[in-house]
């Protein structure tokens, strides 16, 4: 994933210890490595595709309609954009309590099973309010109240998942995985968005139950998404612990995929020990993830510090109508896609790191690009979906190699701990940027906005020169 060149080392072989072991579903034999692999890795690409569904309904554009039909305020939609970014700050803590759970499988049904069936009762909700329970305004509150309580159970689970997932996918192919993967949730949001905005408007009973039907179809949908994690090769977080601790030798490769197969008895030996902290070295004294930490932070301010307000410069400086916006945005949606098994393929031969640096100048050029754009039939016409197909080009390399990175160089001892502090940092600097860029553009009487996207632009050039001494 990185220029510097990493040995290539046999999988440690390991005997589980003489003691009591929890009972689990999912415990593969040596003789079905490769089946069980191939089998974990279809699962989780189904999970990723069922969860987009069911993200269709409690976030983005239909939730926000939802809001629009309900006349809430601004500062319900500054919460609702808020909320996600801020929760993040909890991820340490889940991460505190997964370590110490035996299936990251069960935490993960805990955390997010009950995060998703908190929606039904927003489902209720809608239902009372279409038989007259229940008021716009408490319904606004419930809402508020629902996406709180599931983006903090999300949280909890956030990182337990991800450390997971890191485990199960080979280290050659993250890329390759990683791009088909999110290939196949960027075509399921171009396919069903659509679709459920115009069961929304259509929906004989109104657009509020509309959005009820197409919110319990997601529900569902949800729920299916968890079921999938049950054909995935369970880890026990303890004993993932006690292996990276104290290692031993094995001989030979498992079947699979390179030899970098894993079951719960067979794990990978970190090829770096500079970058792979052991059991005695602290998150402190781990220099590579701090580089790698004050990168994402700068970059994840920077980002938000103009995200958030390309759409309201289209639709109020501009003054283009909703249509052409939602035009440019699936442009860029389509750009995203096709290049996604792209930049996954090239990240497998060439690194992660000199993709995010490469890509990372041009997603930085591009809020100053937005300084020229106005509202005539050229930059309507050409400008403005030449710059979204850009802007989804570049995002899809940047999307994918700043997870494989994460997965990467986070070690094998308490690796759900250091993606929950990178999450928690992202978060907080996201938050923080795009108070930041609310502010300059409301106080700023002319130009504000473009004072806005200028800031980002450097801030984002500023952002990778840490980058640059990350080891991957």
């Amino acid at each position: 994933m990185d220029s510097i060149q990493l040995e290539t080392v046999s999988p440690v072989i390991l005997e589980l210890p003489q003691i009591p072991q929890p009972q689990t579903h999912l415990v593969p034999s040596r003789q079905s490595d490769k089946n069980a692999i191939r089998t974990s890795l279809k699962a989780s690409t189904v999970d990723a595709i069922f969860a987009a569904i069911f993200s269709l309904a409690t976030g983005g554009i239909l939730l926000s309609n939802f809001l629009v039909e309900l006349d809430a305020s601004p500062v319900v939609f500054g919460m609702i954009t808020s909320i996600p970014m801020l929760v993040n700050l909890i991820q340490p803590l889940g991460a505190y309590l997964s370590e110490r759970s035996t299936s990251r499988f069960q935490y993960a049904l805990k955390t997010f099973g009950i995060a998703r069936l908190l929606w039904l009762i927003l489902l209720l909700g809608v239902i009372g309010f279409s038989w007259g329970w229940v008021n716009s305004l408490q319904l606004e509150v419930l809402t508020l109240l629902i996406v709180l309580g599931s983006h903090l159970l999300g949280g909890l689970g956030s990182a337990s998942w991800l450390s997971w997932l890191a485990i199960i996918v080979p280290r050659r192919l993250r890329g390759r995985y990683f791009g088909i993967r999110n290939s196949a949730v960027s075509l399921t949001n171009l396919i069903c968005v659509p679709l459920a905005g115009l069961l929304i408007s259509h929906w004989y009973g109104g657009t509020l139950q509309g959005y009820g039907v197409v919110l319990l179809v997601s529900i569902i949908f949800g729920i299916l998404s968890l079921g999938c994690q049950y054909f995935k090769i369970d880890i026990n977080p303890q004993l993932q612990n006690t292996i990276s601790e104290s290692p031993q030798e094995g001989g030979g490769k498992s079947a699979g995929c390179g030899g970098e197969e894993i079951t719960s008895v067979i794990l990978f030996k970190e090829a770096n020990k500079s970058l792979a902290v052991d059991s005695g070295v602290n998150f402190w004294q781990n220099a590579n993830f701090l580089k790698f930490l004050v990168y994402f932070g700068l970059w994840m301010l920077a980002v938000n510090l103009s995200a958030p307000f390309f759409n309201l410069y289209m639709l109020d400086t501009l003054q283009l109508d909703v249509s052409w916006v939602t035009l440019y945005g699936s442009l860029q949606a389509g750009a995203n896609l096709l290049m996604m098994m792209f930049w996954g393929k090239l990240a497998d031969k060439v690194g992660n790191r000199p993709i995010l640096i490469f890509i990372g100048l041009l997603v930085a050029v591009t809020p100053l690009l937005w300084l020229g754009i106005s509202g005539n039939h050229l930059d309507v016409w050409l400008w403005l979906p030449l710059l979204h197909i850009l802007t989804g080009g570049t995002w899809a390399a940047i999307d994918l190699c700043n997870n494989n990175m994460q997965l990467g160089i986070a070690p094998l001892k308490n690796q759900s701990l250091y993606f929950a502090i990178a999450s928690a940092v992202a978060g907080f600097s996201g938050a923080l940027g795009t108070t930041i860029g609310s502010l300059i553009a409301q106080f700023t009487q002319h130009g504000g906005l473009l004072a806005v996207f200028a800031l980002s632009g450097v801030l984002r050039l500023v952002a990778l020169i840490p980058l640059v001494f990350v080891k991957e």
